[in-house]
């Protein structure tokens, strides 16, 4: 036992260092304090010196920087340097382009949560809410889905008017320039509320606060383009498009085919120095009611009119609609969701450099300016609609459910039908916070590239599986279209926000890892300037800097990550109450094996890391649900940690912890090289997966939440459109929950009568008479039940049509002037 007492402490001083992250010298000397406090306990003297050695040899090169830099970093550098591949530009771009928020807190593997929760609470001003209570509220009221999806294919005029005269517009506008100037929390809080009731609205009204000319013009336009155009966009008097993408490049933006030749040219009479463009664009959501279209397009200058670069590089313009020269083509009709969308082509058509995004100083830094704003408007439109789709389906499906009635029991409370209103309820409650999280990261200040990414696939997917259940539950409410259905149109809808702002399957597997793992680690890109800095000496402290605080990082998150997998994260200092302590603590389980793996994968696989897209989209899973319940907690957090949700964060909490676990044992069966995968698996998993999927109890409290009024199912239905209303039948059967649920005793008992005692009737209105006339029901029973049989109708009738009703107008008019025209011969 003397002989094994060094090594034990040695062991004992090196986890206890990496878990705390302690200096390397604190390391050393705590190691050695404990060998003499060994060797003065009768350890054995030679084993004590052999521990002491071992000590030694690991602090006394690296302790040392005249010993460490040619000893240990140096190699390391021309290592770096043969092994990394060099960034290529449009890589660069998107790394310097973005900025990191508390996403790399989680890749450093251990998460100070009390920055997070320090956060300043997410809150509208005054002037915000007002809005929201005024005229969107009164937009809401004027949307007609039915008649905008069916009828017209578009809003109609009187919509499209009212949405310009309040400056819907203009909501990213500074007021300087005539816009309303909100934040981004009251951006995502409009289009949440918009999207609640109709999809098409909320795209419209989203589209011109994206990523398009106005966002571009008041962050890089010259003087002359913001004081021209802001107050044309922001009044509505220019409609704005942006032309990104076309047939032969998607979601590879930097190789479009789309060019620009500098040259002279006639613009309002004069002659100019310009561009001659040619372009082909598709998918533009308004192009085919645009007057201002913004186009992305490579620049030449083949005469060196502006310099010696030839291959300027990607740039952005503004054409008007009417320039000559510009087709706008017919409209797409994407998924029988009629906004507005369409191809943009134009041949040799002639712009001066005045119309430069940021005039010619601009040139050739499109990409830079796509990625900055592309950051901000996937954080907001794509994940705000989702939510607005996902409470209101929630919380009208919950109504639904109860009111609802088979075999005489309410829907909801069959427990297939539980598990799908379970699932609704906590993807609903997390959807929420990830798309009020990240619009908290733009009104920070941040351009969050990796959480953007993150918000828009998670909540963009999430809400499609909700769509799906709130259809499986309503059944044929839901697969009969018409002005009583809710939900129809967002499942058919569902669909097209995984394909746009950058297609889900390419942002999972490329981006969200891909990215975050280099610009959110607290080393890599730090290493991988140093490895390319073509000043030597520069490269060597740079990296001397970085490198062994990465190595004891990594050590460190191998240590934690055992540690916590033996305990089952039982132990460690967290923020939060008793009930909150015990997901934060999992959560530093779950933040240390993605930083190991993280270290591990970039470390073995190096540049082959981007082609391994299966390995990178589960880690980028585990990635996404640590930020998720980050952002969960932190909006439990603000809302004062009310007992009431405690079953919706739960649910939503394990069901994330579910998906990390299956993540990350996927990845480690099926890691590249078959024995680093052996070997980590039992650092992640000393004891198994231990993580399983929200059980049967837990998922019926949460269906229960949303079958009867109650404050969690108030704030989770915060923000949407409920307002009863002819055009609004998911609001309608909101509004007739509280009373079903008043009537159910009476329905109850008078069921009981009807199956009890001899009634000759059979029609509803004269086995009423029958049971006041024999006492079972009082009149105002009576009159109890007879509205709960007109508020269940209400819920459960669909739409029927007559045959030309459901012909499109110009093929009926069409067939109907031939015939007219074959009689007149």
């Amino acid at each position: 036992m003397s002989a094994v007492l060094p090594f034990l402490a040695l062991l004992l001083a090196g986890a206890f260092a990496a878990y705390h992250r302690l200096r390397l010298a604190v390391w050393a000397a705590l190691t050695a304090t404990l060998l003499v406090a060994c060797w003065l306990l009768g350890a054995s003297p030679m084993a004590t010196a052999v521990a002491a050695a071992l000590v030694a040899l690991v602090a006394v090169p690296l302790l040392v920087p005249a010993i460490r830099k040619p000893l240990v970093t140096a190699p390391a550098l021309r290592f770096l340097r043969k092994a990394l591949p060099p960034l290529s530009q449009t890589e660069r771009i998107a790394l310097e382009t973005g900025s990191v928020g508390f996403e790399g807190d989680l890749f450093s593997g251990k998460p100070d949560w009390n920055k997070l929760l320090a956060y300043p609470k997410p809150q509208l001003t005054a002037e915000e809410q007002a809005f929201l209570d005024g005229p969107v509220e009164e937009l809401c009221k004027r949307i007609n889905d039915w008649e905008i999806t069916h009828v017209h294919a578009d809003l109609p005029p009187e919509l499209w008017d009212f949405i310009k005269q309040n400056r819907f517009f203009g909501m990213i506008i500074p007021k300087q320039y005539g816009g309303l100037g909100f934040s981004a929390l009251a951006h995502h809080r409009v289009i949440q509320k918009i999207a609640s009731i109709s999809s098409v609205v909320s795209a419209t009204v989203g589209v011109p606060n994206s990523l398009g000319p106005g966002e571009l013009i008041n962050h890089y336009g010259t003087t002359e383009q913001k004081d021209h155009y802001l107050p044309r966009l922001a009044s509505g008097q220019e409609v704005p498009c942006f032309g990104l993408t076309g047939p032969f490049a998607g979601s590879d933006a930097t190789s479009i085919p789309d060019f620009g030749i500098v040259c002279k040219g006639e613009w309002n009479g004069a002659n100019v120095l310009g561009v001659r463009l040619t372009f082909d664009k598709r998918y533009i959501t308004l192009a085919p009611v645009s007057t201002l279209i913004g186009l992305a397009f490579r620049m030449y200058d083949p005469d060196g009119l502006l310099g010696d670069t030839r291959d300027i590089g990607i740039t952005l313009a503004l054409l008007p609609s009417d320039t000559p020269g510009v087709d706008v083509g017919r409209r797409h009709f994407p998924l029988n969701s009629p906004f507005q969308n369409g191809p943009v082509r134009g041949k040799d058509v002639f712009i001066p450099l005045s119309q430069l995004i940021g005039g010619v100083e601009m040139a050739g830094k499109g990409w830079n300016m796509l990625n900055e704003c592309l950051a901000v408007g996937r954080s907001i439109t794509l994940p705000s609609t989702a939510s607005g789709g996902a409470k209101a389906g929630a919380v009208v499906t919950g109504a639904y459910a109860r009111i609802r009635k088979q075999f005489g029991l309410s829907v909801g409370r069959f427990e297939g039908v539980e598990e799908a209103l379970a699932r609704i309820g906590g993807k609903a409650y997390a959807i929420s916070a990830l798309s009020q999280a990240t619009a908290a990261a733009v009104d920070r200040g941040d351009v969050p590239s990796v959480p953007s990414a993150i918000a828009k696939y998670h909540c963009t997917t999430a809400a499609r599986e909700v769509s799906k259940d709130v259809m499986d539950i309503i059944g044929g409410k839901g697969i009969i279209l018409g002005p009583r259905n809710f939900a129809g149109r967002s499942w058919q809808a569902a669909p097209i926000a995984i394909t746009v702002e950058g297609a889900n399957i390419m942002t999972r597997s490329l981006l969200i890892f891909g990215q975050g793992s280099i610009l959110c680690h607290p080393y890599i890109l730090k290493e991988m300037r140093a490895a390319q800095d073509p000043d030597a000496k520069a490269g060597l402290d740079a990296l001397d800097g970085a490198l062994y605080p990465h190595i004891g990082g990594a050590i460190s998150n191998a240590v934690r990550s055992l540690w916590f997998g033996l305990t089952g994260a039982g132990i460690g200092a967290v923020p939060g109450d008793a009930y909150t302590k015990k997901f934060f603590r999992k959560l530093n389980r779950y933040a240390a094996n993605l930083a190991l793996l993280t270290d591990v994968s970039l470390g073995a696989l190096g540049g082959r890391l981007k082609f391994k897209e299966s390995l990178s989209g589960r880690l980028g899973d585990v990635l996404s649900h640590l930020y998720m319940m980050g952002a969960v907690l932190k909006r439990h957090h603000d809302e004062g940690c009310p007992d009431a949700d405690k079953p919706l964060l739960a649910w939503a909490f394990h069901n994330s912890a579910y998906e990390i676990e299956l993540a990350l044992s996927q990845a480690l069966r099926n890691f590249p090289i078959k024995p680093l995968g052996w070997l980590l698996w039992p650092l992640v998993f000393p004891l198994g997966r231990r993580a399983v999927a929200p059980g049967d109890r837990l998922s019926h409290r949460v269906a229960m939440l949303l079958m009867a009024p109650n404050e969690a199912r108030d704030r989770l239905a915060d923000g949407v459109f409920l307002t009863p209303g002819e055009h609004n039948p998911g609001g309608r059967i909101n509004s007739y929950l509280a009373k079903a649920i008043l009537a159910e005793p009476v329905e109850r008992k008078f069921q009981k009568a009807l199956k009890t005692k001899d009634i000759e009737a059979l029609d509803f209105a004269s086995q009423l008479d029958e049971g006041v006339r024999e006492g079972w029901i009082t009149i105002e029973e009576r009159q109890q039940l007879e509205e709960l049989h007109a508020i269940t109708l209400d819920t459960i009738t669909v739409d029927d049509f007559d045959a030309h009703d459901l012909r499109a107008a110009s093929y009926y008019d069409g067939h109907a002037d031939a015939a007219s025209r074959r009689a007149v011969a």
